[in-house]
């Protein structure tokens, strides 16, 4: 059984920044890609990030380019999500998600996704 156990989040000021880190147990998480969502309350669960397995495909919303950016250390079965330049509306619980990606599977769908951490909270005040 895969687990994934995210850490990193908590209070910051717009401007600031913030480092999410994901560990990921039972199996060796390059055999998956890793990615990132977010859902804020009210809204529904929206794409941020992921990395394919080898790290040699990374994927961002439009949104977060330039202010985010995606790492993994396969041998230490992690990945990172540096945020930078947050702002207020960056505010959601953040979750990580490893999903063995078939070749020209859209990584930023959910479905695509089959294990889920249970999230980290990340509040950015204005």
């Amino acid at each position: 059984q895969v687990q994934l156990v995210e850490s990193g989040g908590g209070l910051v000021q717009a401007g600031g920044s913030l480092r999410l880190s994901c560990v990921v147990s039972g199996r060796s998480s390059s055999t998956y890609a890793l990615g990132w969502f977010r859902q804020a309350p009210g809204k529904e669960r929206e794409f941020v990030s992921a990395i394919s397995g080898s790290a040699e495909r990374l994927y961002y919303t439009d949104s977060m380019k330039g202010r985010f950016t995606i790492s993994r250390d396969n041998a230490k079965n992690t990945v990172t999500l540096q945020m930078n330049s947050l702002k207020p509306e960056d505010t959601a619980v953040y979750f990580c998600a490893a999903g063995a990606l078939a070749y020209g599977s859209n990584p930023a769908k959910s479905e695509n996704y089959a294990y889920w951490g249970q999230g980290t909270q990340v509040t950015v005040s204005s």
